[in-house]
Parts: C-alpha cells; sequence; structure tokens
C-alpha cells in the first residue's frame, strides 16, 4: 500500500495549521477586542468557508492563483508555480480550516477579565507583553481546540484540495483524495486501509485534545 497520501496530508496539515495561526490568532484577537466600521462583515467572512460549498472557495482560490490569476502572474513572475502543487493544498486546507480556529479563540479571548489585561496596562505593560503575558494563557485551551480542529479539518480537505491542487499520485494526491481514487478504481481494500489510518489520526488527536483540556493552567 501506498503511504505518500498519508505523509503529504501530515505535511500539508501541519504548514496549513501553521498558516492558519499566523493569520487567525491576530484575526480573533481584533474581533474579540475591537469595534470597528466593517466588524460584522469580517466576521462573515471569517465564517464563509464553514457554510460556502467547497467548489465555490475552490474555484475562486484557482481565479486567484492561477496562471492567469493576479496571485499566479505575480508569482510566475518569479518562477513560483502554485496552482495543482503541494503548495496549493496547504493554501486549500489553510483556507477551508481557518474559521474553525478563529471562532474558537475568538471565544477564549472574549472570556480573558478586560480588568486583569487594564491592571497590567497601569503597571506600564506595552500591549504585546500583556497578550502574551496576561490574554493567551488564560485563553489557551481554546486556542489549543481551535488548532487541533483546524488541523483536523485541513487533513481531511477533500473539494478545496481537488479544485486547486488536483489529485495527481506522487505529487498532489492527499488521503481523502486518495481514498476516494481507490474506490473510483473498486480497490476497497486499499480504500479500507486509508479510511481506517484517517479515523486513527484524527481520534488520537481528539483524544489528545481532551486531556490536555483537563490540565490545570
Amino acid at each position: 500500500m501506498d503511504l505518500f497520501p498519508v505523509w503529504l496530508s501530515l505535511r500539508v496539515s501541519v504548514l496549513a495549521t501553521a498558516l492558519t495561526l499566523l493569520v487567525g490568532v491576530p484575526a480573533a484577537w481584533v474581533l474579540a477586542r475591537k469595534r470597528f466600521p466593517g466588524r460584522d462583515l469580517l466576521e462573515g467572512v471569517v465564517v464563509l468557508p464553514l457554510v460556502l460549498p467547497p467548489t465555490v472557495l475552490g474555484y475562486y482560490l484557482l481565479v486567484l492563483i492561477g496562471s492567469q490569476g493576479p496571485i499566479g502572474r505575480a508569482l510566475g513572475a518569479f518562477g513560483i508555480e502554485l496552482a495543482f502543487t503541494w503548495r496549493a493544498a496547504v493554501l486549500a486546507a489553510a483556507v477551508g480550516s481557518i474559521a474553525l480556529l478563529v471562532k474558537a479563540t475568538q471565544a477564549g479571548f472574549e472570556t480573558v477579565d478586560r480588568r486583569l489585561e487594564q491592571a497590567a496596562r497601569t503597571l506600564g505593560r506595552s500591549e504585546w507583553s500583556i497578550f502574551w503575558s496576561v490574554t493567551l494563557p488564560l485563553a489557551w485551551r481554546s486556542l489549543l481546540a481551535g488548532t487541533v480542529l483546524a488541523f483536523c479539518r485541513a487533513f481531511g480537505d477533500f473539494g478545496i484540495t481537488l479544485m486547486v491542487a488536483g489529485s495527481i499520485p506522487g505529487k498532489t494526491q492527499t488521503l481523502p483524495l486518495a481514498i476516494y481514487d481507490r474506490v473510483q478504481a473498486f480497490q476497497m481494500g486499499e480504500a479500507n486501509a486509508l479510511a481506517l489510518i484517517a479515523i486513527a489520526i484524527t481520534l488520537l488527536l481528539l483524544l489528545g485534545l481532551s486531556r490536555l483540556a483537563r490540565l490545570r493552567y
């Protein structure tokens, strides 16, 4: 049995989760702490990946990163190809999973007592210092939950990845795509084995999250 799709899915999921953390944590903090014109629109845009059909997201993402798209042309000028590569799979997985991270982390930030942050300000702490020493330690459970859920969602992405990265064996075929490919070829034994691997990995992550969530501060 070819295990390349398993390793590719793990790599894609790790990189996609790192990308969602980089973008999603600041976005969650802004949504939790700031009030500004267009905030509701921003929150709606964040949630869109959860409610839109994956093919719609994949189509517009492909329009952006394809060879004729604005991002694709800009990267092409530097000799970088994005569409139908494993990097496109990372981007697809990040787009599909970022809402889970943002909403979970936003909820955690909103539960932090602002009086504790204000007390730190009176002691002369910078906003950056307050975030790392007060806000984040108090909201870490929500951030952890969002991170694990985002990873699991990225690990299982199918529709968006298929649209922007394709299902190229040995190159862009992630685990969900490989399972679908095996079923289409009536290779039910391999499909079942790959599906069991996917279930085991996801279950281990969720069990790990459950244990960590019970730890004390």
